[in-house]
């Protein structure tokens, strides 16, 4: 894993690997380029590649200043999991929600991303809800840091 290498986002270029990671992902909340345009300015967006290939990305969604909660999101293609990426990815998520003072720390996960809700397990969080959006087939399941 010595390769590895996680970038904030920034140019084009970025924006569309980290738009591609989370269309893989959660392909039934597909964003446009223009929505992640726009995500990429209240969030912290990272893309991880091992050399010069795509392996995942991040988000950091900050406190906001009605409550210190912040959300750390690890995504990993399915083709370079259980290799360590999500931890990195997660561990510097956590880090900068810390740093951005949160104290509460949430995740979302796909209903139909049994790897993912593992993931989050292990790495101490706990189920809160599990919620159908509009139009949706296919429910998240919201978690908290134990």
């Amino acid at each position: 894993m010595t390769d590895l290498r996680i970038e904030q986002v920034d140019g084009d270029a970025m924006l569309r690997d980290w738009q591609h990671v989370h269309n893989a992902i959660i392909p039934t909340a597909a964003l446009s380029l223009d929505e992640v345009r726009e995500r990429v300015e209240r969030n912290r967006l990272e893309v991880a590649y091992l050399g010069d290939v795509l392996v995942g990305c991040s988000t950091v969604r900050p406190p906001t200043s009605e409550a210190s909660v912040a959300t750390v999101i690890a995504r990993v293609l399915p083709a370079h999991r259980r290799q360590g990426f999500g931890g990195a990815l997660y561990g510097r998520g956590l880090a900068q929600a810390r740093k951005l003072g949160a104290d509460v720390i949430e995740t979302v996960v796909l209903e139909s991303n049994p790897e993912g809700l593992r993931f989050a397990q292990a790495q101490g969080f706990v189920e809160v809800e599990r919620y159908l959006l509009p139009g949706d087939s296919v429910r998240f399941i919201d978690l908290r840091l134990a």
